[in-house]
């Protein structure tokens, strides 16, 4: 909860940049850049404004964090003969594209409320008046496949991301970890890097879906019958290759602390239930 609560602002600028269309000929875009966009944002909104539809990740990020790290661990041990055994790099690529998959779960109904929201507090306009009233009229609208829009382009980023983001992780543990010594025992400050530069590879392997789920996500009904590939093919046309990488400073003025203090608190709690419950 303490990393969404960090990152949020951030995140809200990443959709709006992601999300703005083509301006027409002569006109300037809506927002710059990041900090061109933050600035708009909180003289037009104030700083609720850079907090708007925090509600559903809030509400979902503690099951996700649990279920992300219970599908790293679980596709770790269906690789496994035996629990000790070290696994290749891989193969621990492998197990943390699993956790993407159990987290898609939780993060499609979630990231599709919230690029809504965020997307109606730029526009001015008040369709939905919170997460739960936009829960209700998507699924009265399309039922379960309205809340649900973008899960295919939600696995295209997690999927990839979280093999990327794990294996980062424990490629750079190896690394760190002086000769002689258990990784276990690795000291605080090499935790954070390695769960900083965690978070940096994640999101450079998931930026360019992330677009085109925001975009999708946010879309009117039928506006691409084709899906993501009607997505692809207008972002390239109009605004080209670079457009898929909107939103890339935002993301990566966060990414680094905000995954270090994730992996941080997942070793301090892994090593604190070992101490109560060793056999568990």
């Amino acid at each position: 909860m303490l990393k969404c609560l960090y990152q949020y602002e951030v995140w809200s600028q990443k959709v709006r940049l992601q999300t703005q269309p083509k301006p027409q000929p002569g006109q300037p875009l809506l927002y710059s850049g990041t900090f061109d966009c933050f600035r708009k944002t909180l003289v037009g909104e104030g700083v609720r404004g850079l907090y708007k539809g925090m509600a559903a990740p809030i509400i979902g990020v503690t099951p996700m964090f649990a279920v992300c790290f219970f599908g790293f661990g679980l596709g770790k041990r269906l690789q496994q003969r035996k629990p000790d055994d070290i696994l290749t790099y891989p193969q621990l690529f492998a197990a943390g594209m699993l956790s993407g998959v159990f987290t898609t779960v939780i993060m499609a109904p979630g990231e599709r409320i919230k690029c809504l929201l965020q997307i109606q507090a730029a526009t001015g306009e008040t369709k939905y008046s919170g997460p739960l009233d936009c829960a209700k009229q998507l699924y009265r609208e399309a039922g379960i496949r309205g809340v649900y829009k973008g899960t295919v382009l939600t696995l295209m980023r997690d999927v990839p991301a979280s093999g990327m983001y794990f294996m980062t992780y424990e490629w750079l543990k190896n690394i760190l970890t002086p000769e002689g010594k258990s990784v276990s025992d690795l000291s605080v400050p090499r935790i954070l890097f390695a769960g900083g530069m965690a978070g940096i590879f994640n999101w450079a392997v998931a930026i360019p879906p992330d677009v085109l789920k925001s975009r999708f996500q946010t879309a009117p009904p039928g506006k691409y019958p084709n899906g993501f590939r009607d997505v692809l093919r207008e972002l390239i046309r109009e605004e080209g290759v670079a457009s898929l990488y909107k939103g890339f400073t935002a993301v990566m003025i966060r990414a680094f602390p905000a995954n270090a203090a994730c992996f941080l608190g997942f070793e301090v709690a892994m090593k604190f239930l070992n101490w109560i419950a060793p056999g568990l």
